[in-house]
């Protein structure tokens, strides 16, 4: 994306009367990316709320192409008269699950999604607002505070605590002017911040004394202590080092998590996870999914990486598709022409068409099912240089990139199969052609009615469609697991989820002065 692509009006939601701050709150900023801070805000929402308080997750400005799809009564309404819609980062769905409430824009009020190297969607309270250069963003971001302050109050107004999550390094003072989710915040909110250091990474002393050299002393002092996360080992060994960094920084130790095994059995926050996958052997049935630049809604795999029959493997760029593989799956991507140039540069397109004319499956979800057709349009320059790029032409569709996003939830029945499905269409691209009269699915509503969604091909080895979630459908996901020739384990995927997060509450009772740390908030 260079500086002359579509970029955002800033058009800012009016601001609504809300009632007066009730809740107390709490901020958790990091030392760096990828510290734990998700988890920790998550296993927090869910501890407290197991004490019977009103607890609500914040998060002001999120980047991440992994999103969920809310349905607030003040968010824009949808193309085409579909009812109001909006999207937030995936880890703040999960936080407020952890709270048992529905996600809310409110709880993540800015959004980026990645869609170049230099600039991303930008997203403001679930619309998406357009396309904008990462330098044009830094410049005119601070114009977004009061909304973030706005939709920060609303929960504040609603709930006994609210629990925000930093994002990267709340020390990077160079974006101090502009920020508006790490110190800057902070203050203009009156929030009292604990900073999370990660012990797994190595570094740890390091980067505690090097944040609070780097902050002045007005955020030194908004500072009311660290925790120390993903420990592993005997902690007395490390206890000097905190005396060390309590000496030097005056901040007050407060406690060390241990790491928590069971942190893979949820979704990830960002395509960060991906660095280090997981992957699932021992199963009878082989599916690959090739690491796309711009990956997105990537959780769509974790049921399938739960079943004992699969072996889920990501394949990183520089290593073929083996030949061993029964299923192919393109998963959803922020950028599906920039993508589709990743397949044929890394030859990943000759090897999925070797692998249908052996006989095995690929299925598309989303950008995935759009890069299966013949060729995907972007007229409007919406993900990037306006053109077309030749899709892989296993389906007989064509899709065009518009300006508007449709975001919708999908609770229905399968009529072939007869399995109830939920899940959300999540995206900007309308498809046409021929190869929709033959349809993936047929999903019929509680009313009755029946619409299709997505293609098949006519050997029924090449499918693809726009539903996001549909292997978390434990009926569905085993009929699709029969029909490929797998056992399935019959999971409760969801119940797998709640379990999860009750264990990471009880990991974090068991690490953590609750009553000390929420005795901090104000």
């Amino acid at each position: 994306m260079t500086d002359s692509a579509p970029t955002i009006r800033l058009e800012l939601p009016p601001l609504q009367e809300h009632g007066p701050r009730r809740a107390r709150t709490l901020m958790i900023q990091g030392t760096a990316s990828d510290v734990g801070k998700s988890l920790l805000v998550a296993g927090l929402c869910r501890a407290y709320t197991r004490r019977g308080l009103v607890v609500r997750p914040f998060k002001a400005q999120n980047m991440s192409n992994n999103a969920a799809v809310t349905h607030d009564t003040d968010a824009q309404p949808g193309p085409d008269g579909e009812p109001p819609r909006g999207e937030i980062g995936r880890a703040q769905a999960l936080q407020a699950r952890a709270c048992g409430v529905p996600p809310s824009i409110h709880m993540n009020p800015v959004l980026l999604k990645p869609q170049t190297n230099i600039g991303s969607q930008v997203v403001l309270r679930g619309r998406a607002l357009g396309n904008c250069p990462a330098r044009i963003y830094h410049e005119m971001r601070q114009g977004l505070m009061p909304a973030v302050l706005d939709s920060f109050e609303r929960l504040c107004a609603e709930a006994d605590l609210v629990i925000v999550e930093g994002a990267g390094s709340g020390a990077e003072v160079y974006l101090r002017r502009s920020d508006i989710t790490n110190m800057h915040f902070a203050e203009r909110a009156g929030v009292p911040v604990v900073v999370v250091g990660d012990l797994d990474k190595g570094g740890t002393m390091a980067s505690l004394v090097g944040t609070w050299r780097l902050l002045d002393q007005a955020d030194r002092d908004r500072v009311v202590g660290y925790l120390v996360n993903k420990f592993r080992g005997d902690f007395s060994l490390f206890e000097p080092a905190c005396e060390t960094i309590t000496e030097i920084t005056g901040w007050p130790f407060r406690g060390m998590v241990r790491w928590f095994e069971g942190a893979s059995r949820l979704p990830a926050e960002d395509s960060l996870a991906l660095e280090r996958p997981a992957e699932t052997t021992g199963g009878t049935l082989n599916v690959v999914i090739p690491r796309l630049s711009r990956v997105a809604n990537f959780d769509d795999m974790d049921p399938l990486a739960a079943e004992p029959a699969v072996n889920l493997r990501w394949i990183e760029p520089g290593r073929p598709i083996p030949a061993e593989t029964d299923v192919v799956i393109l998963p959803g991507s922020k950028a599906t022409r920039a993508d589709l140039d990743v397949l044929r540069r890394e030859g990943w397109d000759i090897d999925i068409l070797a692998h249908v004319r052996r006989g095995g499956r690929v299925v598309g979800l989303c950008a995935g099912y759009q890069m299966l057709g013949r060729v995907v349009r972007d007229p409007l320059g919406i993900e990037g240089e306006p053109g077309e790029t030749p899709g892989l032409g296993l389906l007989d569709i064509e899709t065009e990139i518009g300006a508007d996003k449709r975001l919708i939830e999908i609770d229905g029945q399968e009529q072939r199969s007869g399995c109830r499905l939920t899940g959300y269409e999540m995206h900007m691209g309308r498809t046409t052609g021929a190869g929709l009269e033959r349809p993936w699915l047929r999903l019929e509503d509680g009313n009755g009615d029946v619409r299709p969604e997505g293609a098949i091909s006519a050997d029924g080895r090449v499918m693809g469609g726009y539903l996001h979630g549909l292997f978390g459908a434990d009926a569905f996901r085993a009929h699709w697991l029969e029909q490929v020739g797998a056992q399935a384990a019959h999971l409760d995927f969801e119940a797998r989820i709640e379990a999860a997060l009750d264990e990471l509450a009880d990991h974090i009772e068991a690490c953590l002065d609750l009553d000390a740390l929420l005795a901090l908030a104000r």
